[in-house]
């Protein structure tokens, strides 16, 4: 995609900055600044933390930049420990001299200090987590004797990440579901543009295997408990694919049936997509790519019904029993296991309604291209609006220091 059609801005004679929260994995967050370092190839990456071993390939070629942090022993593993100090770590970054500057949110990115000439553009993938929506379940699964402090941490969090909002000249939100928290956090409104799915490539299999399928970090928020339960009950196969902390922890809850396939390549995870029977997805996401990713193979979701999933799936409701016209999947109401044993039961029971093509299609909707074409239509419009400001802005200063000096002359 050529950054310079339609457009008046020549982005690639702009000193361009990405600025991500962490890079120690490679998750959706990742995923977003590995497309935009692929829209600007000049852009110069900047991390709180990275994790040198696990920073994406296609990232490498450019220069990163790390914060004060970077140089504590144990960062890349305690890094979410740190978080008190990310507030400083951000601000004390060098983003002075850069035309445009991109930050990718869902830890403290936005935060930076930037120069009033420079464009700055966030892609909020969600505001803090710990800090806002989840902020009692994060404290509730501490040390009894860390809560407190983690509250006094989580309180000054939260008056810095409202504050550090007013950095920002435009938002972007990765979903509507997100969009509505950015609104609430930080009385901010944003445009939506949903993020890139790992779809190229993908293909609908000629036979699918007997096996529900979860492909997810294994956190505690993910609720892959739930799936664990519901396929015990069932006496259904499950495999997933992943791996974080709550590995341990779901291996002993799990019976026969359910096999851990750990942290598998992405050649391994596309070819489970393809062959599950369909997609487990418990949890309340901001967005949540594997439904798109499991879609792109043609395979079904089970989803609850809430977030990012009502904006990707389109779903039955088994409570109801009302099956759309194009179902690419069922939703259940509650984080329970009863609910999703419902909802693989009547999934069950309509199996033969889902068509694998019409399932595909609607994958479509989240491909790279798309992403790229919508994200950079918006930045160039953005970036031509702040100019505009900052020049407006600039000769209305020059217009009163005139006034000023010419004031002086004649007394």
């Amino acid at each position: 995609m050529s950054l310079t059609a339609n457009s008046s801005t020549d982005f690639s004679k702009l000193r361009v900055g990405i600025v991500h929260y962490w890079l120690h994995g490679h998750g959706g967050g990742e995923r977003v600044v590995e497309a935009l370092a692929g829209m600007f190839p000049q852009a110069d990456l900047f991390a709180a933390i990275a994790d040198p071993d696990h920073v994406p390939i296609p990232l490498r070629s450019h220069r990163l930049t790390t914060s004060f942090l970077q140089k504590i022993p144990g960062c890349q593993r305690f890094y979410k420990y740190l978080l008190p100090l990310h507030p400083m770590a951000l601000e004390n970054l060098d983003l002075s001299g850069y035309d445009l500057i991109v930050s990718s949110e869902s830890g403290p990115a936005k935060g930076i200090l930037c120069p009033a000439r420079s464009c700055h553009i966030c892609y909020c993938h969600t505001p803090m987590r710990y800090i806002w929506d989840m902020y009692r379940d994060y404290r509730l699964g501490l040390p009894f004797g860390v809560r407190s402090l983690f509250s006094l941490g989580a309180h000054y969090m939260r008056l810095w990440d409202t504050i550090s909002a007013s950095r920002v000249d435009y938002f972007v939100a990765n979903s509507y579901n997100v969009a509505s928290r950015i609104r609430r956090c930080y009385q901010r409104d944003s445009v939506v543009i949903h993020p890139p799915a790992a779809i190229e490539g993908a293909s609908v299999a000629s036979q699918i295997g007997d096996y529900y399928l979860v492909v997810s970090r294994l956190t505690e928020y993910k609720r892959i408990d739930l799936a664990i339960g519901a396929c015990m009950q069932l006496g259904r196969r499950l495999r997933i694919a992943g791996d974080g902390d709550q590995y341990r922890y779901l291996r002993r809850i799990a019976g026969a049936g359910i096999d851990f396939l750990g942290f598998i390549s992405d050649e391994e995870v596309m070819q489970n997509y393809a062959h599950c029977r369909a997609l487990l997805f418990p949890g309340d996401e901001d967005f949540g790519l594997a439904p798109v990713e499991a879609q792109s193979f043609g395979r079904p979701v089970i989803a609850l019904g809430k977030g990012g999933a009502l904006e990707t799936v389109v779903g039955a409701w088994g409570n109801d029993h009302w099956t759309p016209d194009a179902p690419t999947g069922v939703f259940f109401a509650e984080q329970k296991v009863e609910s999703i044993v419902d909802a693989i039961r009547y999934f069950e029971s309509i199996e033969g309604c889902f068509d694998p093509r019409l399932i595909q299609a609607q994958a479509q909707r989240f491909s790279l291209s798309r992403f790229r074409s919508d994200l950079f239509d918006f930045i160039d419009r953005a970036f031509l609006e702040h100019a505009s400001l900052y020049h407006r802005e600039g000769t209305r200063r020059q217009a009163g220091t005139d006034r000023v000096r010419q004031e002086m002359l004649e007394s």
